[in-house]
């Protein structure tokens, strides 16, 4: 199963576990796939700085540089304008490329939409 997982739920991961990081322990068991393009790489990475900036006594359940690695990396070519926020437009993009069935997010600006042709935008605790 191929997945695009949005900045939120990687953060949540990371920092505060619970069912976004069963998710997280999903993909670095390779036992879903999780898609991301160059730019969603990028936006995770200014994120989890600025969580660590913000907080530095939190402390990371899985190294970033590992579920980097663990990321099927596309290059994307579509240009899908959607959402009501155009910075989550590249999740979208991202999925309709990867061939994904899912984007699971936390962010409202994409929820709202529920799906994208056939990709199914949903929870964490809808994906379980």
């Amino acid at each position: 199963m191929r997945i695009v997982v949005d900045t939120n739920v990687i953060a949540s991961a990371i920092y505060f576990e619970g069912k976004p990081y069963e998710l997280l322990k999903l993909i670095m068991e390779e036992r879903i796939s999780a898609i991301a393009s160059k730019d969603i790489v990028e936006e995770y990475e200014e994120i989890l700085a600025r969580l660590q900036q913000k907080f530095p006594k939190l402390s990371k359940s899985v190294p970033f540089h590992e579920i980097v690695g663990k990321l099927i990396i596309i290059n994307v070519s579509s240009d899908i304008y959607v959402c009501r926020d155009p910075d989550d437009d590249k999740f979208i993009s991202c999925a309709v490329d990867g061939k994904c069935v899912y984007i699971v997010s936390g962010d409202n600006d994409l929820l709202t939409l529920k799906n994208y042709e056939v990709i199914e935008i949903i929870t964490v605790a809808q994906f379980f």
